[in-house]
Order: structure tokens, then C-alpha cells, then sequence
């Protein structure tokens, strides 16, 4: 049983040898890889829009327990680095994010800004990086129907 369902479109758009076109519900955007890796750099590449994900839902985790809670959090930022690296020890390189957390608020205590730095950890983009999702690809039909509007 699903409990939430994202759909997205994407095809390619010939603008460049990668560039494509995605909807997401009622949003266009343009993909694209950068110059160094042969497309002409429209858009964000996959890797940049996942890491834009995570920082996306960490801020608005962040914001949603701050409200939940009443806490005097005035505002939030998050940057986010991606990096595939060899680490000590390792026979393959793995995906390191690494995340950093601004929070504005005068009035917040240590203890909420400590909670909500725990609180940014849990965001469900993170979760899905961190565990084992299930992706099952298979043939479809053309998708002009989703393009038509």
C-alpha cells in the first residue's frame, strides 16, 4: 500500500545531448549535465537536483518541527556538499554529504537549536538515502500524454 505517490516526467528535449524537460505535479524543469561532462550545462545535472532534495527537505523538517512546537525559529538555511570519495580503508568510493545547518533565532535555546539539529537528521529524503529503497524499472509506453497541456 502506498502511502504518498510522486510522479515525474522527463524526455529528453535535443537542446543539448542530455538536456531534458520535467514535470513535477504542476513545476517544468530543465536537466542538464554540465559542459565538463558534454551537455551544455541548462539546467541542474541528477546529482546536483538529489543534493538540492536533501538540503530542500532538511529545511523544511527543520521548519515543520519548529512550528509544531512553537519555537522561535526565524529562519533556516542549509548547504549541502556532495562528494564521491575514496574513504581510508575502503575498496569503493561512497557518496559523502555533508551537511551544514543555519538557524537564526535569538530567542531559540540551546536546547531547541541541539533538537533541531537532531531533527534535521530525519528528514525523509535522508532516510531514503540511508536505507535500501526498492526501484523497479521496466519498458513503458511514450509519454506525450504527459507532456500535452
Amino acid at each position: 500500500m502506498a502511502l504518498r505517490r510522486t510522479r515525474v516526467f522527463v524526455r529528453e528535449t535535443g537542446e543539448s545531448p542530455y538536456a531534458v524537460r520535467m514535470e513535477v505535479g504542476a513545476h517544468f524543469l530543465t536537466g542538464d549535465e554540465p559542459l565538463d561532462a558534454g551537455g551544455w550545462d541548462l539546467g541542474p545535472a541528477p546529482f546536483d537536483l538529489m543534493t538540492a532534495a536533501l538540503a530542500e527537505c532538511t529545511a523544511m523538517t527543520v521548519r515543520w518541527y519548529a512550528l509544531e512546537h512553537d519555537w522561535p525559529l526565524d529562519h533556516v538555511e542549509v548547504a549541502v556538499d556532495h562528494v564521491r570519495k575514496l574513504l581510508a580503508g575502503a575498496s569503493a568510493p561512497v557518496d559523502v554529504f555533508d551537511k551544514t545547518l543555519i538557524l537564526r533565532g535569538s530567542r531559540l535555546s540551546e536546547d531547541q537549536r541541539m533538537r533541531l539539529l537532531e531533527i534535521a537528521t530525519r528528514c525523509p529524503i535522508q532516510r531514503v538515502l540511508e536505507g535500501s529503497p526498492t526501484i523497479v524499472t521496466k519498458a513503458g509506453t511514450p509519454l506525450d500524454e504527459a507532456f500535452d497541456s
